[in-house]
């Protein structure tokens, strides 16, 4: 019977897991593509290459942290955390083309909307698998 409450629970938070997953995975190969290319994303952009270099550093950290949480036995926790926090990144990223923080380009407008759209998707995707569970 445990294998099988097991199994049951697997199944009923597959969306959640694997959206947490898929969010470590793009997270930190863009993090890593950031890295390699800061200096370039920030000419293009209207960044600096410092602050293209501790984002993309942060999203390598963060895309590990979001692997490790997928592999919890329970997602639940992790999963409303995750979800909160992807909406909120979402409104900031936004702020922070609003409010001009740096003299963005067009192309730096466009990427950072862009970051906010997918997290936005992704934090309503875990939302939505975080309410499957139950």
């Amino acid at each position: 019977m445990t294998a099988t409450t097991a199994n049951v629970v697997t199944a009923r938070d597959s969306l959640l897991r694997n959206a947490i997953r898929a969010d470590a995975v793009i997270s930190g190969l863009t993090g890593l593509a950031g890295l390699a290319f800061a200096r370039n994303i920030a000419e293009i952009s209207g960044t600096t290459a410092a602050f293209e270099f501790i984002v993309s550093a942060s999203f390598v950290v963060i895309g590990a942290v979001f692997l490790g949480l997928s592999m919890r036995a329970s997602v639940r926790s992790a999963g409303r955390v995750l979800a909160i926090g992807n909406l909120i990144f979402a409104v900031v990223a936004i702020v922070f083309v609003l409010i001009k923080v740096f003299p963005l380009t067009t192309t730096g407008v466009v990427l950072t909307i862009g970051t906010a759209a997918y997290t936005a998707v992704i934090g309503v995707v875990q939302y939505i698998g975080l309410r499957r569970i139950g």
